[in-house]
């Protein structure tokens, strides 16, 4: 299996940080969530006073290139802006799952300590419902299937896009990563040109 490029070292310099222009891409949707206390708000409550990297995912996915890799590039950011204070304090990270049905708030939350700095702002979101998920999947054009056997039984995976969005604190998005441009050095970059405007 080739890896994403997210896993290897970045294969070319980026831009200088503020040299580039990211153009609003359009609203980022609103829509009902839980954290992982199953505390009941809204995605918008985590949206506009930072910088956001914001990643659906499903916790039990195999899919090396899918989830696995949003969630490492993640880490990476992570590790980068608390290195940086430039940024430290300035940057939010939002894993979603769109599989309420496992991912409860203890499971996700579960999931999410084994990545997550104690000291930075690395949130984990699910929702009650498909019929919660659905709308905000929609708005923000995240295609995602679940399989079933024959006799209509859900097999606990799902096929999808990996997608990636890139927030300002005016709730716009600014650039949304696919697998092949997926990196954790470049959504720092992004990010320091996004905080630099």
């Amino acid at each position: 299996m080739v890896l994403a490029p997210g896993y290897e070292e970045l294969e070319f310099e980026p831009p200088v940080a503020g040299s580039y222009l990211l153009p609003p891409m359009g609203a980022a949707a609103d829509g009902s969530v839980l954290d992982t206390a199953g505390v009941q708000g809204r995605l918008h409550d985590y949206l506009g006073d930072k910088a956001t990297v914001l990643s659906f995912i499903f916790t039990t996915c195999s899919d090396v290139n899918g989830c696995p890799l949003a969630t490492y590039v993640m880490s990476g950011v992570q590790t980068a802006v608390l290195d940086d204070p430039a940024l430290d304090g300035k940057v939010r990270l939002l894993s979603f799952s769109f599989d309420p049905e496992k991912d409860t708030p203890s499971a996700l939350g579960q999931y999410g300590d084994q990545f997550r700095s104690a000291d930075f702002d690395w949130q984990f979101l699910t929702t009650h419902s498909e019929q919660e998920l659905r709308p905000i999947l929609d708005a923000y054009d995240q295609w995602v299937i679940r399989d079933y056997d024959e006799a209509g039984q859900y097999l606990g995976t799902m096929s999808h896009v990996l997608r990636v969005y890139l927030i300002d604190q005016d709730r716009q998005i600014r650039n949304i990563y696919s697998t092949s441009f997926l990196h954790a050095d470049t959504v720092v970059n992004d990010l320091r040109t996004l905080l630099a405007e």
